[in-house]
């Protein structure tokens, strides 16, 4: 898969980059779908014995098995192979939480995904400068509702059905770095039933 462009934006919305190996005593890796690929490109340019230390996270999503194998030959120190983003939060948690200084973190795949892990390794008191991460796959956005506050994962189009509350909203492209989500605004709320038609905007 090529890598992801996304369009300029407004300030708060967050710019990606693409992984580089950097020195450190280990290497944390999370991933999910087609963040491999950039775990991959990356691995071609970073020294002999470099995966040794490092500990992959890796959430395949819809990839099912494609990158398993080509993961698992780099011969990375751990990795972990889990069905949900949820599933694997002990285990992220667990390895921040025994990180020693020089930990370097590595964030590859969809904003969801990498969102979330910055929060974890931010609460961790990983510095930012520290984490890399680079975007690839799907653009799907996680959105809060600022009306009830409720978080919805995946979103593709705009304007969206709130899963928590059934208000139609509008995805800004606001972002919280707090929440780890997109901003979703009521759409109809001066002109109540006013709703245009959903538009497939993030594939």
């Amino acid at each position: 898969m090529s890598k992801s462009v996304l369009e300029p934006s407004i300030p708060s919305r967050p710019v990606y980059g693409e992984l580089a190996p950097r020195s450190g005593k280990a290497h944390l890796f999370i991933a999910d779908a087609e963040g491999a690929e950039a775990i991959l490109d990356m691995a071609k340019t970073a020294p002999d014995g470099f995966f040794a230390r490092a500990h992959i996270i890796y959430i395949p999503k819809a990839t099912g098995e494609r990158y398993l194998e080509r993961l698992e030959s780099l011969d990375p120190g751990q990795l972990y192979f889990g069905p949900s983003y949820e599933a694997a939060l002990p285990r992220l948690r667990r390895t921040l939480a025994d990180a020693h200084m020089g930990l370097q973190v590595y964030l590859a795949g969809t904003e969801g995904l990498m969102g979330r892990a910055m929060q974890e390794a931010t609460e961790a008191g990983i510095p930012h400068t520290a984490i890399q991460s680079e975007h690839r796959g799907s653009t799907a956005r996680r959105v809060q509702c600022v009306h009830c506050k409720g978080i919805t994962e995946e979103v593709t189009t705009d304007p969206f059905q709130c899963s928590h509350c059934g208000l139609h909203l509008f995805v800004r492209d606001h972002y919280s770095r707090r929440l780890a989500a997109f901003m979703g605004v009521c759409i109809d709320a001066e002109d109540p039933g006013d709703i245009p038609e959903p538009v497939e905007r993030f594939t």
